[in-house]
C-alpha cells in the first residue's frame, strides 16, 4: 500500500531534480529518500524513474502516475491543515494583499460587511503586484490576495475568479507613437515599453516585454506617470487610464487592429489551510460584489 512518505519523496525528487535535493527538502538522508522511492516503485510493480543519466528521468509509468500523487499530497495538506485549526481560536487579524490596477474604490462596502459579521478582527491591508501578493500568501505574510489571474499558482493557493478588467496600450499624447499607426507589433520594438515586474524581478504571465528597451515598476500608478512623461508606452487597466485620455494627455496606441487590448481576470487566493474558516468563506462572499461595485 503506497504511503504519504513514498509519494512526497516522489513528488520532490521530480520536483527538485533528483534524490539528494529532494533529501535535503525533506531534511532526510539520501538513502531513506531513494528507499521509500523504490518501494513505491515495488507496490506499483513499474520503474518510475529512469537512473542511467546522471539525474532520474520520469518513466512513462513515473508520468502517469505524478498528477495523481500531486493530487492526493495537496488534499493530503488540507486534511492536515483542517485537522491542526479544530481546536484553533477563531482567526483574530486578517491581511489582505491587493494589486492597486484593480479598482477597489468601493472596498469600504465589503469591509462594512465584514465588521458587522465580526465586529473583533483587525484588518490589515498590503498593496503590491500580483506576483508580490502570491509570494505573500506563500509565506504567510498575506492570507487574502486581490489580484490579476497568473498562469502559475502554488497547489496549496486556492482562487476563484471575481470578474475581469479591460487593458489596452498607451502612450501620452507627446509621444512619437501616438502621431502613427502601428501596422504591427513589431512597430513597438522600435520604442521604450514600460513593465509591471516583481520585487524579486518575476514578470507577469500577461506582461511580456516586446521591446528590447524596457523600464519596470511594481504598480500600474508608477508606469501610468512614466507613460505621462512620455519615457515610453505600456500596458494600463481603463479605469485607471481613462481620465488622462479624457483630458487629452493619454491616448490609446494608434492600430491598424480595431481591438488590442484584453480582459484580465481577476482571482481571489487564499491559503487552503484558511480556507474552511468563517471569516474568509464571509469575505470571498463579499469579494465576489467587488467589481460590481466598483462599477457602479
Amino acid at each position: 500500500m503506497y504511503s504519504i512518505e513514498q509519494l512526497e519523496a516522489f513528488v520532490l525528487t521530480v520536483n527538485t531534480g533528483s534524490f539528494s535535493s529532494a533529501a535535503r527538502s525533506l531534511n532526510k538522508a539520501q538513502s531513506v529518500v531513494s528507499q521509500h522511492v523504490i518501494n513505491l516503485e515495488i507496490d506499483c510493480n513499474s520503474e518510475l524513474f529512469d537512473r542511467s543519466g546522471r539525474y532520474p528521468q520520469l518513466t512513462p509509468a513515473g508520468k502517469k502516475l505524478l498528477p495523481h500523487a500531486q493530487v492526493l499530497l495537496s488534499q493530503h495538506q488540507r486534511l492536515r491543515d483542517c485537522a491542526q485549526s479544530l481546536d484553533q481560536q477563531a482567526v483574530s487579524e486578517l491581511t489582505i494583499g491587493l494589486d492597486e490596477g484593480i479598482p477597489l474604490q468601493k472596498l469600504s462596502n465589503i469591509i462594512n460587511e465584514l465588521e458587522t459579521q465580526f465586529p473583533t478582527i483587525t484588518l490589515e491591508f498590503l498593496t503590491a503586484s500580483s506576483i508580490d501578493i502570491i509570494d505573500m500568501i506563500d509565506t504567510d505574510r498575506a492570507v487574502t490576495g486581490i489580484i490579476f489571474s497568473e498562469l502559475t499558482i502554488p497547489n496549496h493557493i486556492d482562487f476563484e475568479s471575481i470578474g475581469s478588467i479591460k487593458f489596452d496600450m498607451y502612450v501620452a499624447s507627446s509621444h512619437p507613437l501616438a502621431q502613427q499607426v502601428c501596422d504591427n507589433l513589431a512597430n513597438l520594438k522600435l520604442h521604450r515599453q514600460l513593465l509591471i515586474r516583481s520585487r524579486n524581478t518575476k514578470s507577469s504571465s500577461f506582461q511580456s516585454a516586446i521591446s528590447p528597451d524596457a523600464w519596470y515598476a511594481d504598480n500600474y500608478y508608477i508606469l501610468l506617470e512614466l507613460a505621462l512623461q512620455g519615457h515610453g508606452w505600456c500596458l494600463l487597466p481603463n479605469h485607471i487610464a481613462n481620465n488622462y485620455v479624457n483630458s487629452g494627455q493619454l491616448v490609446l496606441l494608434p492600430s491598424e487592429f480595431k481591438e488590442i487590448g484584453w480582459q484580465a481576470n481577476v482571482d481571489v487566493i487564499q491559503h487552503n489551510r484558511y480556507s474552511h474558516e468563517p471569516v474568509f468563506k464571509q469575505l470571498r462572499h463579499s469579494l465576489r460584489q467587488l467589481l460590481s461595485y466598483s462599477a457602479c
